[in-house]
């Protein structure tokens, strides 16, 4: 299987981001883009340890990401970096920043589903 990404379905678009998915049967393929300043925090309150609960692999194309964990480890994945983002973390970016991540599909719709019912009421 194969698809550009212009041809990706959004899945959530808010001011600050970005997220276009496809899902191909238990594996999910993701394109974010986000805003100088944005930050998932707020949008991931409710989930257990309010912490996104998807494990992500992908690859950065653009900007730099920063991640918090649960146990309070931080790290930056910048362009050109590989990352894997075990469930339990949330990112905030400094910097335009774009990345293509894969998921599992249930837990990636979770969150997505999530976060779209959390920027709701926060409109």
């Amino acid at each position: 299987m194969k698809m550009r990404k212009e041809d990706m379905s959004v899945a959530i678009d808010l001011p600050v981001a970005t997220f276009q998915r496809e899902e191909w049967d238990d594996s999910a393929v993701a394109f974010v883009k986000l805003k100088a300043g944005a930050d998932a925090t707020p949008l991931l309150e409710g989930l257990p340890g309010d912490r996104c609960q998807c494990p992500h692999w992908g690859y950065m194309l653009e900007g730099a990401i920063n991640v918090t964990y649960d146990n309070g480890e931080k790290e930056t994945c910048r362009a050109g970096e590989v990352f894997y983002w075990p469930a339990g973390h949330t990112v905030s970016v400094e910097e335009d920043t774009s990345f293509v991540e894969f998921s599992p599909t249930k837990e990636l719709r979770t969150v997505y589903d999530h976060i779209g019912k959390k920027a709701e009421t926060m409109a």
